[in-house]
C-alpha cells in the first residue's frame, strides 16, 4: 500500500513497527500508543522495558500521564519551548505532572453526575438516530461500514472507540454529510431525515462537525481565523448577505471564539498557521460549539494537544451536553473516553459493538473489542 492511502493512525503504526525493527541504540517515540489498544500498549511497554534492560536509551514523548507514570523512571516537562523541570515519576500523581505541564492548578474533568435535569432529558426521543448505515469500500484501502445503528441522546456524550483505520473516517464522512447514503431514513435528526443533506444543509439543521485533521480539513492554515470562522458559518445567514461576505461579522465571530475558548493568538486575526496545535484545535472546536448545535460530531478532539488545551476542550464538550445537546465523539484515547463519555461503543473493521454505559465496561473489555473480539460484538439498536 502507498502510505498516503493509509489513515493517520495506520501511518503511525507503520512508524512504530519500523523503529522497533531497526535495533536502535537510542529509541525516540512520540505519542506511539495513540493507535494501540490497551493490550497492545502493554506489549509495547514490555518491549521498551526489555530494550532499556539491554542498555538502549528510550525517549518517550507523551501527554498521557498514566503511561508516563507506568513506563518511565523520570520525566522532563517542556512548556512553551522551555524545560520547566525534571522529576522522578514513581510515586507522583497525574495532578502533579499535569500542573507542571500547564503551570497552574488543573481541574478534574469527568462526566457530569446524573441529575434531575439529565433524567428528564433521557426520557426524550433521541436527537439523532442512525439506522442500518451501510457504506461499500470507496478504495482498496477504505473500510466498508456494515449495518451500523445507534442513537445519540440529548445530554449525553457517546464515545465511539477503536483503532484508526477501522471505519472511523468513513463513519465521520457519513455523519458530516461529506458522503450521503443512497437510501433515506438512515440518518434522522430530531424526526427530520437528513440522510441526503450535504454538510452545509446539515449545519443549517443543527449539526456541528469537528474532523480529525485540523490542518487542511478543519481549518485552512493560510487563511486568517476570521476566514476560517466563515467556512462553517456562511450557511447560517450571519456572515453572508446577498452573496457578499460581511467581514466585520466574521471578525466578530472569530473574536468571540478566541475569548470564549481562551485561544492564545499573536494578534487579533492571525493566520491559522500561526497558532499552536492546541490553540488551533480549541478554535476549531469552539467554532462549532459557539453555534450551540443540537448534535456535535467530533473526531479525536484532543489529539496532539497539551493538557491545558485538552481540559478546555473536554470541559466545553461536557458543558454542551449538559445544556441538552447530543455529542458523538470518535476517539482512540481511552483515557479521554472514560473521562467524559456517558456511553461507549467500539468500531472494528466497519462494525459497531453494542452501546454500553461507560460505568459498566472496563478498559480491558473495550480493548478486546478494539482488537476484534467478536465474542461480545453485536448490532446496536
Amino acid at each position: 500500500a502507498y502510505v498516503y492511502d493509509l489513515s493517520v493512525g495506520q501511518q503511525q503504526r507503520v512508524e512504530v513497527m519500523r523503529c522497533l525493527l531497526q535495533n536502535p541504540s537510542l529509541l525516540i517515540m512520540d505519542e506511539p500508543t495513540s493507535v494501540l489498544t490497551p493490550q497492545e500498549t502493554n506489549q509495547l511497554f514490555s518491549v521498551l522495558r526489555r530494550f532499556a534492560d539491554k542498555g538502549i536509551a528510550v525517549l518517550f514523548i507523551s501527554h498521557k500521564l498514566d503511561e508516563i507514570r507506568a513506563l518511565t523512571s523520570r520525566a522532563t516537562v517542556l512548556r512553551r519551548g522551555r524545560n520547566v523541570g525534571t522529576m522522578d515519576t514513581k510515586g507522583k500523581s497525574n495532578r502533579q505532572l499535569a500542573e507542571l505541564m500547564v503551570g497552574t492548578a488543573v481541574a478534574d474533568i469527568s462526566r457530569h453526575s446524573e441529575s434531575t435535569e439529565m433524567i428528564e432529558l433521557a426520557d426524550t426521543p433521541p436527537v439523532c438516530r442512525i439506522t442500518k448505515l451501510q457504506r461499500p469500500k470507496s478504495t482498496a484501502f477504505a473500510v466498508a461500514l456494515d449495518d451500523i445503528s445507534f442513537c445519540a441522546n440529548a445530554g449525553e456524550i457517546l464515545a465511539i472507540a477503536g483503532i484508526s483505520g477501522n471505519g472511523q473516517d468513513e463513519l465521520m464522512a457519513a455523519l458530516s454529510g461529506e458522503w450521503q447514503p443512497p437510501t433515506g431514513d438512515v440518518i434522522v435528526l430530531e424526526g427530520m431525515d437528513i440522510s441526503h443533506f450535504d454538510p452545509a444543509a446539515r449545519r443549517r439543521s443543527g449539526v456541528g462537525v469537528v474532523p480529525e485533521e485540523r490542518n487542511g480539513h478543519a481549518a485552512v492554515p493560510s487563511m486568517r481565523l476570521s476566514d476560517n470562522a466563515l467556512l462553517t458559518h456562511h450557511s447560517l445567514g450571519q456572515t453572508v448577505r446577498h452573496g457578499v461576505i460581511d467581514h466585520d461579522a466574521t471578525k466578530a465571530i472569530a473574536a468571540q471564539i478566541i475569548q470564549a475558548f481562551d485561544v492564545r493568538v499573536p494578534n487579533d486575526d492571525p493566520m491559522a498557521a500561526a497558532l499552536s496545535g492546541g490553540n488551533l484545535q480549541k478554535f476549531v472546536v469552539g467554532r462549532e460549539i459557539l453555534k450551540s448545535p443540537r448534535l456535535l460530531v467530533v473526531a479525536q478532539p484532543t489529539w496532539g494537544v497539551d493538557v491545558g488545551a485538552a481540559v478546555s476542550i473536554r470541559s466545553a464538550m461536557l458543558d454542551l451536553a449538559a445544556n441538552g445537546s447530543a455529542v458523538i465523539m470518535i476517539s482512540q484515547d481511552l483515557e479521554e473516553v472514560f473521562a467524559i463519555a456517558d456511553k461507549i461503543a467500539v468500531l472494528h473493521d466497519g462494525r459497531l459493538s453494542d452501546v454500553k454505559p461507560a460505568d459498566q465496561v472496563t478498559a480491558e473489555q473495550i480493548g478486546l473489542l478494539m482488537g476484534g473480539d467478536d465474542a461480545r460484538r453485536g448490532a446496536s439498536a
